[in-house]
């Protein structure tokens, strides 16, 4: 079973707090909106822990290295059967410093050619409530696991 490791990056602004969330990059993904935005997140092997994934994954898909501290927002599995486990963490990113790792495929299909993409093609910083509709239907537990975190500091 294939497991990722992710981090809700937030940032308090007034009373609501603003979490950042990436859009996947590439041909599929392009007029794709709500339900498709994610927190920034990769596979990992047994090489490293998961928390120590999260931090590279955000750093590769965004060009930013969110310092910490990490605090653990459990795990969830998404329709594919991908477990996907995150911590939430406080920082300012600049979504327009947003600096990507890219991917190969074959593009247009069947015709031999390669093209590059960005893995992530935009982060934006929304309220909790936009971030609900536009993120991963599974994901959004995240977001609640955050909101009930945030409120017992």
């Amino acid at each position: 079973m294939k497991t990722s490791a992710g981090i809700l990056l937030y940032r308090q602004l007034g009373h609501e707090p603003e979490v950042l969330l990436v859009h996947p990059g590439g041909p599929f993904f392009a007029r794709k909106d709500a339900g498709w935005w994610t927190i920034p997140k990769g596979e990992y092997t047994d090489e490293e822990t998961a928390q120590d994934a999260a931090i590279r994954e955000f750093e590769e898909e965004t060009g930013y290295r969110p310092a910490g501290p990490f605090r653990e927002l459990g795990s969830i599995r998404q329709k594919g059967g991908k477990t996907v486990y995150c911590w939430a963490a406080a920082g300012d990113f600049d979504t327009n410093q947003l600096h990507s790792n890219t991917f190969t495929i074959e593009w247009p299909p069947r015709s031999g050619k390669q093209a590059s993409f960005p893995e992530v093609d935009r982060a934006e910083w929304m309220s909790v409530d936009t971030a609900r509709g536009k993120i991963n239907e599974q994901q959004a537990a995240f977001l609640d696991r955050l909101m009930a975190l945030l409120a017992s500091q």
